[in-house]
This record gives C-alpha cells, sequence and structure tokens, in this order.
C-alpha cells in the first residue's frame, strides 16, 4: 500500500480536500543523473496537490490524515491511462495505413482517431471503479506534519 500524510483544507459533506506536500526521492537516487522524474520534479518544485477523498473517518479542516492508494490499483490505472491508449493508436495507425492503400493522411488520422478512441475506452473503465481513488485510513494525532507552518516541505 502507498501511502501520503497531508492536511485536510476543506470538507464538503462526506468529501474532504486534503493538501499534500509532492516530495521527491531523487537526492537518494542512484539514476538521477539520466532519470526525467527528477527533472519533472525539478520544474514543480515541490508544489502542494489537493485531493477529494471520501472523509468516512469524520476528519475537520486542519487534521493531519494519512490516505493510501493499493499498488495493484496504480499499476492498474498507469495500465488504463499508457497502455490502452498507446495499444488502441497503434492500431489506428496500421488500420488507416493498410485500409487506405498506404496514404500517410489516413494513417495519421487513424493514430489520431485510435488515441482519441483509446482515451475514451480508458476514461469509461476507470468511472467504473472506485479502486482508483485514494482512501482516508487514519487521522495522525497531535503535530506530526505541520504543513500550515512550513509549506515548502520538499
Amino acid at each position: 500500500m502507498i501511502t501520503e500524510t497531508g492536511k485536510v483544507v476543506a470538507v464538503e459533506g462526506g468529501k474532504a480536500w486534503v493538501q499534500t506536500i509532492r516530495n521527491s526521492a531523487c537526492q537518494s537516487c542512484a539514476a538521477r543523473s539520466g532519470c526525467g522524474q527528477r527533472v519533472l520534479a525539478s520544474a514543480t518544485g515541490g508544489r502542494a496537490n489537493q485531493v477529494r477523498v471520501a472523509n468516512h473517518l469524520e476528519a475537520r479542516v486542519g487534521d493531519q490524515v494519512v490516505l493510501a492508494i493499493e499498488e495493484a490499483a496504480l499499476l492498474r490505472a498507469s495500465f488504463l491511462v499508457y497502455a490502452i491508449p498507446l495499444a488502441l493508436m497503434v492500431v489506428g495507425a496500421l488500420a488507416g495505413h493498410h485500409g487506405s492503400g498506404g496514404l500517410d493522411v489516413f494513417a495519421m488520422a487513424g493514430t489520431m482517431a485510435g488515441l482519441g478512441g483509446g482515451f475514451a475506452v480508458a476514461r469509461r473503465l476507470q468511472g467504473r471503479s472506485g479502486d482508483y481513488e485514494p482512501r482516508m485510513v487514519r487521522i495522525v494525532p497531535g503535530e506530526a506534519l505541520n504543513l500550515s507552518t512550513n509549506p515548502t516541505v520538499f
């Protein structure tokens, strides 16, 4: 299970907005010189993220909470977002190319149609399951993490 600690910044009915600070493990990684994640982390500067989660623990604004998501759910979500659109893009390109007798314009149109269709399929499949949403697992007692006094934790 992958966990992240954050602070509740708003409560709306049975949902809570939780703010987390994006941390990067790049400083301790041996592959940091050739990794794209390092570039992405340095570009974002450790910005705060907000995520809306079910508030079944009845957390209040200002509470520190731990959010969690299953590793398998994260892998399935990655598959939906990357593999399905990519596969349908390739199928669309091949169909456009072969169906038109080798014209590049139709291959490009098939590529775009396949990619768009892949995103539509991924969105439809994602909407069927709440497994891809993080959930609040516990409220952290006391001042274990104080994002309000140190908002730029890296």
